[in-house]
């Protein structure tokens, strides 16, 4: 036994304690990686495609398709940190993202975990993996054995790849992240409460608590699904089940009016996850894949953790009194600005809009910041960006009670 999967066990154990829900995967299961192939018929530049071996799917084996890249200065004498990539819905494996962390000096596997392939079919859609798992079912098959349902797919293929990535001799395995976009910043945020192996976390926009009975638009899983299914899956799947578990650092990223994940379900994840967490909220953030891979908070966040990067912003505090809204910040970068991001209006979170208003830092350089508070305010947050243009964002006051 490595001392990698010990330490992951130990530490799982220790989070588990004294919680009673078993959760679906077994992490010795999924800790060894898995016999992995060519598919040769599926070729990108820079990139290996490949196929690993999936969890069975209706008795029958799978085979997940995934791209991997390699640094081409890593080597088993100079190893990499590494991550693990999971594309939004309706996407597939993105050899684009794997290109761009391996520039970053990363190692990197995106999953396709939609039991696709990256070749267009006939009619525009991605082309089905003929060993591929489950597809995203939305809920709809919550009846049968969970073995059998996506998530329990796309969660132990997310834990496989891990065990793959630090099987390579180029890849620190104690250095390796994840990062999800849509739903597969959902998958993230589930893992993180499932595999504690993993050194970050980053997801964009995908979040937990999505499929609470809320009537502000939060309600993403289970709007079209009889009341005793939403129910299951919610007690199933939810990330907000799995959330408390997770001690790895988190960063999460989205954007004021995100379609699918409001700031309310953002916020409650944000609180529930046990590690240290930041956030960075975008005004506006459009919802997209290609949006999703590039925000550089990303890997700094990453960089800070597995590679003595400088840093993010952090926040100590904030609050409203007399007045005026405040933030209390440090920095290892001088700070460009802060802002104050605001909303006087109530109703469903993707439709409401948002100011700005610049705020003064304190004189004595204490990382202070202030701003008259406007009237009216319903929800607001602080946005601090530093000289290298990143930017990280206080925990939104949402007037939630």
């Amino acid at each position: 036994m490595n001392s990698r999967f010990l330490t992951g066990i130990l530490s799982l154990i220790a989070t588990l304690a004294g919680q009673a829900q078993e959760i679906p995967w077994k992490l010795e299961t999924f800790s060894s990686a898995p016999k992995s192939v060519p598919a040769e018929e599926i070729v990108e530049e820079g990139v290996r495609s490949i196929y690993f071996e999936g969890p069975p799917f209706g008795g029958k084996p799978t085979k997940v398709f995934a791209f991997l890249g390699v640094p081409e200065n890593a080597s088993p004498e100079k190893r990499v940190p590494g991550i693990v990539l999971l594309h939004g819905g309706g996407g597939t494996a993105s050899a684009r993202w794997v290109r761009l962390w391996n520039k970053r000096g990363y190692a990197a596997i995106a999953v396709d975990h939609f039991g696709g392939l990256p070749v267009k079919d006939a009619a525009g859609g991605w082309k089905r993996n003929p060993f591929g798992g489950p597809n995203h079912d939305g809920g709809a098959k919550v009846h049968e054995p969970y073995e059998n349902q996506w998530m329990f797919h796309a969660v132990a293929n997310t834990l496989l790849a891990n065990s793959l990535l630090g099987s390579l001799p180029e890849v620190d395995e104690n250095r390796i992240g994840l990062s999800g976009i849509s739903w597969g910043g959902v998958l993230a945020c589930t893992v993180s409460g499932v595999d504690p192996r993993f050194r970050f976390v980053a997801p964009v926009y995908g979040c937990g608590y999505i499929s609470d009975l809320s009537e502000d638009g939060s309600r993403f899983v289970g709007k079209n699904l009889p009341v005793e299914q939403a129910e299951r899956w919610r007690a199933l799947w939810d990330p907000a089940n799995y959330l408390p578990r997770s001690t790895a650092p988190i960063l999460w990223v989205t954007g004021t009016n995100d379609f699918a994940f409001t700031l309310r379900a953002l916020l409650q994840s944000y609180k529930a996850a046990k590690g240290p967490h930041f956030l960075c909220i975008r005004m506006n953030m459009p919802h997209g894949q290609q949006e999703g891979e590039n925000p550089e908070e990303i890997r700094a966040f990453a960089d800070s953790i597995v590679n003595d990067g400088k840093p993010l912003p952090k926040i100590l505090a904030s609050g409203k009194e007399e007045g005026l809204a405040w933030v209390e910040f440090e920095s290892p970068v001088p700070i460009h600005k802060v802002e104050f991001i605001y909303s006087r209006y109530r109703g469903s979170w993707q439709n409401r809009k948002w100011e700005t208003l610049p705020a003064k830092l304190s004189p004595d350089g204490t990382g202070r910041a202030f701003v008259e508070r406007p009237k009216g305010v319903k929800a607001s947050f602080f946005n601090i960006t530093d000289e290298r243009g990143l930017t990280i964002s206080s925990e939104p006051d949402l007037g939630l009670k």
